[in-house]
């Protein structure tokens, strides 16, 4: 890029190769990626939404109609869209749920302010007219919520089957449902002062395993190991578990420097291994007098060590993963231990049962019946190994909107439901602001008005006359909880049908999505840097291979 000066010198600013779209070109060719993406994850949204199939470069095949899924699998190049794909990952940390509902109506957003923008309305106004409605919409979702606490197990149950229902796996939503809600109660601390909820849903161990069916997938009241025993000679099975939780090797360790050891009798030889016997010997016997039976390990054990072990009836695992090591300490209460020669009985952690089990093709060692479990397994089975993942996906929804819900103690109805309440407030709160932001309001109302609307059309009815016996269903105070039940086609009350979804779901995919949205209007010039030379001839080198 070059500036010519009035001597007609020309004025290198920018690289030769680099390429800048200034002005409305810019907004437009911004807001034509985001909706691309948006319009492509609007059939997989609600109970009837379709799924996408997936190929990777390496020709493996992902079929999910999970948002943050589809997007995160996407080899997205435009810089506009991979901000999109940043907001569905921010949705799916904070909230765990509601990816699609962020992308969609960030999509929506930046529609209708295509529409103000041709209007000649600045861009300024517009972002300064949907910040107001965001705080309107986020204002009237907590007025129209309603309570929820942690002892409510229906509500909980509703929450897990809603978030269900648009997934693959939503034939076995009522199994799946109880799983989540046992699993976030189980792991949900009281903290502070003021008692409030907290929930770590990191504390829920998920374990894969194919075979079987969606149905065999259970909750375990303690942690899985996804390792076998480690000597055939221990036992399989113990009960009254009383167990050591090691951060230190059970075998003699090398010198850090380099050390040689000259022996010219064989006799020397010998002494040294029984040296390095006594050594294991008395590492095992110190284990043993602690009263421990079950010993999990972070590192490894020495042959002879495993030996000796065995001879004890002590049961082992080894090379057992930091996170799991820490998630077995909270459900049994162990103390993790560093050095063999710093453990004491009170640092053993309690089960009633430790036993080794083939799960499919593999062996894995169940923990089960601790006192006071803080920490949890989901084991999930199913035929297909893209259904096993897509029940992990499905599940992870269901435990975040659970958690959610526990955490903030609110909950509004589903279907639709919510979307319309805001757009109501939107439109009787417009007039109040006036001006060109006025407008913005109510643009901002339709784009929260295309959630019921593609919710309906995915269920193949007409949307408009949804969309119309909505909004007349919503003048009345009474019918604030009134959405779509795409199984009849009729406008009910669909909180009392139990379609219920966390509030803080909705709140953050209003925020993400208008931050999104605000983000995108405010650029009105994007300047490219030319391709380095390796990355040409690699899209050549590519283009080549296609053809």
């Amino acid at each position: 890029m070059a500036m010519v000066e009035p001597t007609g010198i020309p004025v290198i600013i920018l690289k030769e190769g680099t390429q800048r779209t200034a002005g409305r070109d810019a907004v437009r060719t911004n807001i034509m990626a985001v909706r691309a993406i948006s319009e492509m994850l609007k059939t997989t949204y609600g109970p009837k939404g379709m799924d996408k199939m997936l190929v990777d470069s390496l020709g493996d095949i992902t079929i999910t109609n999970d948002g943050a899924t589809i997007l995160d699998k996407m080899d997205i190049q435009h810089p506009a869209a991979k901000m999109i794909v940043q907001i569905s990952k921010g949705q799916d940390e904070e909230a765990g749920d509601g990816t699609k509902t962020a992308v969609i109506l960030a999509g929506e957003l930046l529609k209708q302010a295509e529409l103000l923008l041709e209007k000649g309305i600045h861009p300024t106004l517009i972002i300064s007219g949907y910040k107001k409605a965001l705080s309107k919409a986020v204002e009237t979702i907590r007025k129209i919520a309603e309570d929820v606490s942690l002892e409510e197990d229906e509500k909980l149950l509703l929450i897990a089957r809603t978030s269900l229902n648009s997934k693959a796996v939503h034939s076995a939503k009522e199994h799946l449902a109880k799983i989540a809600v046992e699993a976030v109660k189980t792991v949900t601390e009281k903290r502070g002062t003021d008692g409030y909820y907290y929930v770590d849903l990191d504390n829920i161990q998920i374990i894969k395993k194919h075979g079987g069916a969606v149905l065999d997938t259970r909750l375990i009241k303690g942690i899985v190991i996804d390792k076998e025993v480690v000597h055939p000679g221990m036992p399989k099975r113990v009960e009254k578990a009383k167990i050591a939780l090691l951060d230190a090797p059970l075998e003699v360790e090398k010198p850090e420097i380099d050390a040689e050891i000259r022996i010219t009798d064989p006799l020397l030889l010998e002494k040294f291994f029984e040296e390095e016997e006594k050594i294991l010997r008395e590492m095992v016997d110190k284990i043993a007098a602690t009263g421990a039976n079950v010993v999990i390990t972070q590192k490894g054990i020495d042959d002879v060590a495993q030996h000796f072990l065995a001879k004890k009836g002590i049961l082992a695992v080894r090379r057992v993963k930091r996170s799991d090591i820490e998630k077995i300490a909270r459900a049994t209460g162990a103390r993790i231990v560093s050095n063999i020669e710093d453990l004491k009985p009170e640092d053993l952690g309690e089960a009633e049962l430790v036993e080794e089990r083939k799960i499919g093709e593999d062996k894995m060692v169940f923990i089960e019946g601790a006192k006071n479990p803080k920490s949890v397994t989901i084991l999930i089975r199913a035929g297909l190994e893209r259904l096993v993942d897509e029940t992990e996906r499905a599940i992870h929804d269901a435990l975040s909107a659970v958690a959610d819900a526990i955490k903030d103690g609110k909950i509004v109805a589903g279907a639709g439901a919510a979307e319309a309440e805001v757009a109501k407030a939107l439109r009787e709160y417009a007039p109040t602001v006036g001006g060109k932001e006025q407008l913005a309001i109510e643009f901002y109302a339709r784009a929260v008005e295309a959630i019921p609307t593609i919710l309906a059309e995915n269920a193949g009815l007409d949307s408009i006359e949804i969309l119309m016996k909505l909004r007349a269903a919503h003048e009345d105070p009474a019918k604030k909880f009134y959405g779509i039940d795409i199984t009849s086609g009729e406008i009910k009350d669909v909180y009392a049908l139990g379609i219920i979804d966390p509030a803080r779901v909705k709140i953050n995919a209003l925020k993400a999505a208008t931050e999104a949205a605000t983000l995108i209007l405010r650029i009105d010039d994007i300047i490219a840097a030319s391709r380095t030379k390796e990355e040409e001839e690699s899209k050549t080198g590519g283009e080549e291979e296609e053809e």
